[in-house]
């Protein structure tokens, strides 16, 4: 009963499915799309700490920093600074609501083509900035250009992947999120002394932009989006490049047809079908899962690192040095992912970076209790401050780990076909829209909790883990098709899954 019931929800990709050249290559030039949102990331936090740069844009941060007895945690305090990297992501927010309607009629591919072009037209135009204006315009397109990209790249993996190797395939995406992140902390480094320096770095954003774009349009779309779109043809011919010439596709092909079918068929609205019982698991995890990813904190450091280093007593070459060195921890950490995430399982990851991050956010709180004093008009000596990058960098592996590459991953294989753009869209725009609170607050945070700012991320961290490991079965290995019994089984959500099969069979 349950099983002919849920079936139909996706498509079938045997256990067995064996990976081929295409599928690897296709995985890697498909998870590209995170070179931009990394680069981002990385170039708005070096940038904020460069002083031509701020004497064209945010002279009163100069003025602020110059002061003789300034609380080390509230020199960058400045609303329309924070708005500079803030801007993105509303853009983001707003791109992430349209873009489940544009992956569903274009197609993963096409959509991740249009945010590499979206995203290329933002960073010239914030190279060239003459005013805070342009300078904001650019963030907005770059926000659209990482909106589009950010919900079409994860579903695109999760489609293409063999079940088995699922994980290791979608932690890709991460992983060239965390090469721009280096890759700009770099840049900004190299560039930091000269006057020009800030334009560099924000105008060779288009340089991973043109990456990304240039491989999309080598690829094929993924067989789920082709026959969604009623292109069967190209549909079987993507399937036969995964799989293999020689691989008998037909089978799977008629299936991915009969889901598409069962979904059309339903002709509901998909943003009120996943607010149906049956699936407020999956519309939990959506909003949950991405929510809980960025109140760990991480982004919100990866942004202001420079500024954060140089506000615990590091100098300027040295905390864009230091941001460099957190950067390179994190990508490391990420591989770790991709080899053990298809082996452990995912809950076993969320669970141990939880608390590796959260004993470091408490650990980087008492140091800078310490060191600082309450009032925060201490200067930390440099060997607390080294403590304290340490302590970040094991913090980033955590994250690198688990939080992050995981957080993309589960709401792109949890969905059924027919509200997996939906679902997808859903989780980005919750990023984001958190992302942009979190981004926009934080300076002012520090400013005003100091130390406690870490606490407070140190309670999320421990709440979010207390949730995982209550409330997200394992999906390792399992095919899409099949993830309903996950939830079934579940000893919560399976009451709202079990329920619905029982009114299906008494419909019957």
């Amino acid at each position: 009963m349950a099983g002919g019931a849920f079936a139909v929800d996706g498509p079938v990709i045997g256990l067995n499915s064996k990976i081929t050249a295409s599928v690897v290559i296709t995985c890697i030039v498909a998870a590209s799309s995170g070179l931009i949102f990394g680069y981002d990331i990385g170039i708005s936090g070096g940038v904020t700490t460069m002083v031509p740069f701020l004497k064209k844009f945010f002279p009163s941060i100069l003025r602020k920093a110059a002061e003789a007895k300034t609380n080390i945690y509230c020199v960058y305090d400045s609303q329309a600074l924070t708005a500079f990297t803030s801007s993105l992501y509303i853009a983001g927010l707003a791109a992430s609501l349209v873009a489940s309607r544009l992956t569903a009629a274009l197609g993963r591919r096409n959509t991740m083509v249009l945010g590499g072009c979206t995203f290329l037209a933002g960073a010239a135009i914030n190279g060239g900035a003459a005013n805070i204006a342009m300078l904001i315009l650019g963030r907005i397109l770059l926000g659209f250009g990482v909106g589009f990209t950010n919900q079409a790249t994860p579903v695109y993996l999760s489609e293409v992947a063999p079940p088995k190797w699922r994980g290791a395939f979608n932690t890709g995406f991460q992983f060239f999120i965390g090469i721009g992140v280096v890759a700009a902390n770099c840049i900004n480094y190299g560039t930091a002394s000269h006057s020009w320096g800030w334009r560099l770095s924000l105008g060779l954003a288009m340089a991973p932009a043109v990456i990304m774009t240039a491989g999309a349009l080598m690829i094929s779309d993924t067989p789920s989006s082709l026959v969604e779109r009623g292109k069967l043809a190209q549909a079987k011919q993507s399937l036969l490049k995964a799989r293999g010439k020689h691989a008998d596709v037909e089978a799977e092909l008629a299936e991915l047809v009969k889901c598409s079918e069962v979904a059309k068929a339903a002709n509901r609205e998909p943003f009120l079908t996943i607010f149906e019982r049956q699936y407020r698991p999956h519309l939990v995890m959506a909003i949950g899962i991405p929510f809980f990813q960025q109140v760990t904190g991480i982004n919100i450091i990866a942004f202001y690192a420079p500024v954060l280093f140089q506000s615990v007593g590091f100098g300027n070459d040295s905390a864009l040095i230091a941001a460099i060195i957190l950067g390179l921890v994190n990508l490391g950490s990420i591989l770790v992912s991709t080899f053990v995430v298809d082996r452990y399982g995912r809950r076993f990851l969320f669970i141990l970076g939880g608390i590796q991050m959260f004993v470091c956010q408490v650990a980087v709180a008492g140091v800078l209790a310490a060191t600082t004093g309450v009032s925060g008009t201490k200067h930390i000596t440099k060997g607390y401050a080294i403590l304290v990058l340490v302590l970040m960098c094991i913090y980033a592996a955590g994250f690198g780990w688990s939080w992050g590459p995981l957080s993309w991953l589960i709401p792109s294989e949890i969905f059924p076909m027919k509200i997996r753009t939906t679902g997808q869209s859903i989780s980005v725009a919750v990023n984001f829209g958190t992302t942009f609170v979190l981004s926009q607050t934080f300076l002012t945070m520090l400013c005003h909790f100091k130390y406690g700012t870490f606490l407070f991320y140190a309670g999320w961290i421990a709440s979010m883990t207390v949730f995982v490991a209550l409330f997200l079965p394992e999906t390792k290995g399992i095919p899409l098709d099949s993830m309903f019994a996950v939830w079934e089984r579940h000893w919560y959500w399976g009451r709202f899954v079990k329920e619905q099969v029982r009114s299906q069979g008494n419909s019957h």
